[in-house]
């Protein structure tokens, strides 16, 4: 995705993006706008922290100085605040003070004091909807790699119990957007793909994501977990996906391409795709596993299509040379990803269709000889 930030996506996810770009694309520019914005928030330990892995981050001592000031006196007002709210003030006011809290600790990068605030401003919080708010303030760091991936799944967990206890419409189709971003860290697309479907006609979790991302996530998850006619029904003809055509041009030329079978096209489109894939926080460790499984999904549907196809034939639909495809497709073909043979000598790939209408018959079968075999030796054994 391009470098560029949404100005409605979460500050969190900002920085968290520029880190990336700093530490792992080498960016200079983007390593001076995250020192920027991080001792424009007062986050001292998040500098400290960072200047770790980027030294040109590093503060000097005048400016280290000035952010510790700042930040006691900061928290000081922050805590008077609270105070007064816990000796004069309601419930709801002492959870609006314990949020404040939770959210300055958070801001400067203190993320382990953010995490015992938002813990204690949910125990004081009324009703689902405050719980769930709080909820989602966590979920957010876990995003932002701030917080440990275990601690991500299990507040992910809680959040869903909440909304399936009560919570709102809004909120339960923001949390399906927040939870198909964890399974893109797990890897889990099929997961995820439903998700973003369910959430196309609803989207409103802009402090995640942009529109257009969400709407790059939603197609490259379905390219890889659903068939050709759920991308016809539910994907290629959805008003919304085609409202972002023009910015996502190489996404679109892959479910294009699959969906007429234009596979040169798919091919072209998957060069493009893997640039972006690189520049992606969230996809740039599975980009060759994307890569690879989008292949399979093309060279299936294509193999699909015919009892036996000339090699020749297929390398030439797919711009590639015989030489690569023949190695490719034999790679598939030991690892069990792609049901067919290849007869070198004649240069011929021939399908091998697995036989859906009798397979539970023949699965009976099996399974029947073994029951029999076992009775047999039972019965032996009594009649000894």
């Amino acid at each position: 995705m391009n470098a560029a930030v949404d100005i409605t996506q979460d500050i969190c996810f900002q920085i968290a993006d520029l880190k990336f770009y700093a530490k792992e694309l080498q960016d200079k520019s983007a390593t001076e706008r995250l020192k920027k914005i991080l001792f424009d928030r007062k986050a001292l330990p998040l500098l400290q922290a960072l200047a770790k892995d980027l030294p040109s981050i590093a503060l000097t001592l005048a400016e280290t100085d000035a952010l510790k000031t700042s930040k006691s006196e900061e928290l000081s007002a922050i805590e008077e605040k609270l105070r007064d709210a816990e000796q004069n003030l309601g419930e709801s006011e002492v959870q609006e003070a314990l949020v404040s809290r939770a959210d300055f600790f958070a801001r400067i990068g203190s993320f382990q004091d953010a995490m015992d605030a938002y813990e204690k401003a949910e125990s004081h919080a009324v009703g689902v909807g405050s719980k769930l708010d709080i909820l989602f303030c966590i979920l957010r760091l876990g995003l932002a790699d701030c917080i440990s991936k275990k601690l991500l799944a299990k507040t992910l967990e809680r959040a869903k119990d909440l909304v399936e206890n009560g919570g709102d419409w809004e909120r339960r189709n923001r949390l399906k957007v927040y939870e198909a971003t964890y399974l893109f860290q797990k890897r889990d697309f099929k997961g995820a793909s439903k998700l973003l479907l369910d959430s196309l006609a609803t989207f409103s979790a802009y402090e995640l994501h942009s529109y257009s991302q969400f709407i790059f996530y939603t197609i490259l998850s379905s390219l890889i977990a659903v068939d050709r006619p759920t991308l016809k029904t539910q994907v290629i003809t959805s008003p919304e996906v085609l409202s972002c055509a023009f910015q996502l041009k190489n996404i679109f030329g892959l479910l294009n391409g699959l969906v007429a079978c234009d596979y040169h096209q798919f091919m072209n489109a998957l060069l493009g795709l893997f640039g972006e894939l690189e520049h992606d926080r969230y996809l740039k460790p599975h980009t060759f596993y994307i890569i690879r499984e989008l292949r399979i999904v093309a060279y299936h549907q294509f193999l699909i299509s015919y009892q036996s196809v000339t090699l020749e034939a297929m390398a030439k639909a797919f711009g590639l040379s015989t030489t690569f495809l023949d190695k490719e497709l034999a790679r598939f073909i030991v690892s069990g990803r792609i049901n067919c043979k290849i007869d070198r000598i004649q240069g011929i790939i021939e399908t091998n269709r697995p036989d859906t209408r009798n397979s539970l018959y023949q699965q009976t079968i099996k399974q029947g000889d073994v029951v029999l075999n076992k009775i047999q030796k039972l019965s032996r054994f009594i009649d000894i």
